[in-house]
């Protein structure tokens, strides 16, 4: 259970995150159920998985906890208490040296316990012209551990304008969220195929692919 201050945190992010992007979510191929689910996204920017906490129902928020970089949010004391306190992220290791837990088991684990996840199949930021970045084995390996778990994708549109990289200062723009219909593993399903399905399905969602 959270913390007063932790709650008091997580609100006013949720209204800056408001005020600064006027984020809309919009359910193109699924419903906003209390269904447990791992939502996969487009990923640019360190606040992608603050839009899509923002744009789900309340009632639906604090069952889902986003997979993120311990590199980056345990830098620092105010990182960690965003991090671990608000969002009570499952922190990852990405360095495959130093890493002492397994990631697929830690998101398992929080699966285990009731908890929706959502991820970032591309493992890190996008910073290149094109629109996703191939998908990391995470996702299938993820998907195979845990068959009964629809994956939804989701895709986020300005936030990378919203907050350029390097930039601190925030650009007032309208970001949306579209969620669209529910993935899962088929029988026999390689993790080639699993990838480049989930890959269209996230891509189908861009504006460019809508205005095509």
């Amino acid at each position: 259970m959270r913390g007063a201050g932790a709650g008091l945190a997580g609100a006013l992010i949720l209204f800056f995150a408001r005020f600064i992007t006027a984020v809309r979510g919009r359910w193109a191929g699924v419903e906003p159920t209390d269904e447990q689910r791992i939502y996969f996204a487009n990923h640019a920017s360190h606040g992608d998985f603050v839009l899509i906490w923002t744009v789900l129902p309340r009632r639906m928020r604090f069952t889902t906890r986003p997979v993120a970089g311990s590199d980056y949010w345990l830098k620092g004391r105010l990182r960690r208490f965003i991090g671990c306190d608000v969002f009570n992220a499952v922190l990852i290791d990405r360095d495959r040296g130093s890493r002492t837990s397994d990631p697929v088991a830690q998101m398992t684990e929080a699966l285990d316990a009731g908890s929706s996840l959502i991820v970032f199949p591309e493992g890190t930021r996008n910073t290149t012209d094109a629109r996703l970045l191939p998908f990391k084995s995470g996702l299938f390996h993820l998907a195979r551990a845990r068959p009964g778990v629809a994956l939804v994708p989701a895709w986020i549109d300005n936030l990378n304008r919203v907050m350029p990289k390097g930039e601190f200062v925030p650009i007032p723009l309208i970001c949306t969220v579209t969620f669209g219909a529910p993935l899962r593993l088929t029988e026999g399903e390689t993790k080639q195929d699993f990838l480049a399905r989930a890959e269209a399905a996230l891509l189908a969602l861009s504006p460019k692919a809508n205005a095509s």
